[in-house]
């Protein structure tokens, strides 16, 4: 009978859904809860947000969950995982509080602020051995998704030369964006830290051999980045395979349109290059070359945005622990301090 009652027990534990903590519900934490309500693996348990209203609606989307004030009420709620969209100036501290207690992170990024911070983060995940994932939400478009791929097959032959681009005409709405001390540097970290994935990620992780930066603010170098922060910035790294990755981007770039984003990859036998359309944020295509043609791989519809929060979401539900992919998190970021000349 015990033994029955033991196997009752597991099964019984085996079948329960991740309860999970959402601590900041602007549009991109309740976008984010949507995607992940949608896998339907897990259930919402806490909701916080400095901001009434941002939490009423957040519960709207998660009417049993409960409203609560800080990180530590979500975690006394005895959640298994916490979904995190505050200020970058508190990932670091508010990752590791919660993986120091067992519980799961699906973070926005930057995970930190310096390679200090995430290196520090990854650390805890590994200690307590829990799923750590960041919103690098670019790889999960359809587009870069047949890109890598199609890399990984050997058909372009020798990667030579990647060229990536993010400029955004308007830049952020929230002051603690251009506070250096707060969000850890201007458009490289808010955008450049795509580019940087998406090349590192494409390429399966090659070693970094040199990364040279030129940062801007209001048309003339940066000269104190302890006291403002960079709008434009250009930046090359070397890689050990040879290759050369050369990266540029900015806010508020008079470049008339919304935005301007794209990832090519030259090979000795073809290219392929991720475009958005017509200045889309959302919208991409992506493309294979062979000399002067072209192949479509995807075109729009492609509703990406919120696909590594419920893929964060679904590993969880199925026991996943700490993911020594997690080290990617670390090479990103030593490469965007060394933009930084940190």
């Amino acid at each position: 009978m015990a033994q029955q009652a033991l196997r009752k027990e597991q099964f019984e534990i085996s079948l329960a859904r991740p309860r999970l903590g959402f601590l900041g519900v602007g549009w991109i934490g309740r976008h984010r809860m949507q995607a992940i309500l949608g896998t339907g693996a897990v259930d919402v348990a806490a909701i916080a947000d400095p901001s009434p209203e941002m939490a009423s609606e957040a519960g709207k989307l998660a009417p049993d969950a409960k409203l609560v004030s800080t990180l530590e009420e979500i975690l006394s709620t005895g959640v298994d995982g916490v979904v995190i969209a505050t200020p970058s100036a508190m990932h670091a501290d508010q990752s590791i509080r919660a993986l120091e207690r067992g519980v799961a992170v699906f973070c926005q990024k930057p995970l930190g602020r310096n390679v200090a911070e995430v290196q520090a983060v990854v650390d805890a995940a590994r200690k307590a051995d829990r799923l750590l994932c960041v919103d690098l939400s670019y790889r999960f478009t359809e587009g870069m998704r047949r890109i890598r791929e199609i890399i990984d097959s050997g058909e372009l032959g020798h990667i030579y030369a990647v060229d990536l681009v993010f400029h955004n005409a308007y830049g952020p709405d929230k002051p603690w964006f251009y506070d250096p001390a707060l969000s850890g540097g201007g458009c490289v970290m808010d955008l450049g830290i795509h580019l940087v994935d998406l090349a590192l990620w494409s390429l399966n992780n090659p070693g970094i051999a040199s990364v040279t930066g030129k940062l801007f603010a209001d048309g003339v170098p940066l000269r104190d980045s302890t006291a403002q922060v960079e709008d434009y910035a250009v930046a090359t790294v070397e890689l050990e395979t040879g290759a050369v990755v050369q990266l540029a981007c900015s806010w508020r770039l008079q470049a008339g349109c919304d935005a301007m984003i794209s990832a090519t990859f030259y090979g000795t036998q073809g290219g392929v290059s991720l475009r958005n359309v017509n200045g889309s944020f959302y919208d991409f295509t992506a493309e294979r070359y062979r000399g002067t043609s072209r192949e479509t791989l995807t075109s729009p519809p492609d509703e990406w945005g919120g696909r590594a929060a419920a893929d964060w979401a679904s590993r969880l539900a199925a026991g996943e622990r700490f993911d020594p992919a997690a080290n990617h998190l670390v090479d990103v970021a030593r490469v965007l301090d060394r933009i930084y000349g940190r």
